[in-house]
């Protein structure tokens, strides 16, 4: 019989793509990782990996039987949290990660509005892209993750393993320092601000293409830019008096020293999605998270409007 634990770690191996870094994900040695994989093999009487010096591949037969493994961990899950849905009260550790401008904006306040549920308890961690972060969903090692997405195409609902939860829009604002000479305007152009040092992400980066994208609409010639990683890095420079920028109106949240005016010119922000496995809708620590995630992305759009 193959043992589950073993298929778990086959399962992590196909996410990661080397017994290292699967070593590293589940705090295991890496000769610890290759005997439990070895062991699995002899299990299902053929090889799963091939070998080399320096590296191991999926065979035919291991990538097959990653598929099973998909689906005996989703089914394993799927009985996990049909037993605790018989329990009304949300309980156990729920492994939430977040962009850093969400992390601060929407998952943070969850932790306090979550301390009324006194077994239930929730893990926030950071990551910086969304495919990272649903990476993460998909192995199992995190139960709900915080994405955006810049493609303006819409998605909700369950699709496939996964489901998306729209929490909101995050639109594109200006950035300015609060004593700016046009900090009194309600709307504020990019062409108005031409002359002014400008601060903005690196190239490639979604909010930096968006802000070209917000040039060209104006048809002005991209101006000099000095660049720095992180939009909280970017804020606070701003907030010093050293520039201006574009950025989504949620990385504003909490940051001093700074006026946020609507553009003048709209050009479309970014979207955020809570992303769960599809097994854990029957859950009730995660869908106790996801609710309260969903009340502070309204409150949030509410005081944006305001």
């Amino acid at each position: 019989m193959l043992d589950v634990r073993r298929l778990q770690l086959l399962y992590e191996f196909a996410a990661r793509g080397s017994i290292a870094s699967t070593a590293s994900a589940v705090s295991m040695t890496a000769s610890a990782v290759s005997q439990q994989l070895a062991a699995l093999e002899k299990e299902a009487g053929m090889a799963l990996l091939e070998r080399t010096a320096r590296s191991a591949h999926l065979t035919d037969a291991g990538r097959r039987l990653v598929e099973h493994a998909g689906t005996i961990l989703d089914a394993i899950e799927a009985a996990e949290a049909d037993l605790a849905a018989l329990d009304d009260d949300p309980r156990g550790r729920v492994t939430v990660t977040a962009f850093p401008t969400a992390a601060v904006a929407l998952a943070a306040p969850v932790v306090r509005r979550l301390r009324k549920h006194r077994d239930l308890t929730m893990v926030l961690r950071q990551q910086r892209t969304a495919a990272s972060s649903i990476k993460q969903v998909r192995s199992g090692d995190i139960d709900l993750a915080l994405v955006d997405d810049w493609s303006g195409v819409a998605r909700s609902g369950p699709q496939g393993p996964l489901t998306f939860h729209h929490l909101g829009y995050d639109p594109l604002v200006v950035v300015l320092p609060a004593r700016h000479r046009e900090a009194g305007e309600d709307r504020l152009s990019a062409s108005q601000l031409m002359g002014e040092p400008w601060i903005a992400s690196p190239e490639g980066e979604p909010s930096r293409t968006a802000l070209e994208r917000l040039w060209r609409a104006e048809g002005v010639s991209a101006p000099s830019v000095s660049e720095f990683e992180g939009l909280g890095t970017i804020l606070t420079l701003v907030g010093k008096g050293l520039g201006v920028t574009v950025a989504p109106r949620m990385a504003t949240v909490s940051h001093s020293g700074v006026a946020v005016r609507n553009l003048s010119t709209p050009v479309s922000g970014r979207d955020i999605y809570a992303v769960h496995r599809t097994a854990s809708t029957q859950r009730p620590a995660v869908m106790a998270v996801l609710q309260v995630l969903h009340s502070s992305a309204k409150r949030l759009g509410s005081a944006s409007e305001a």
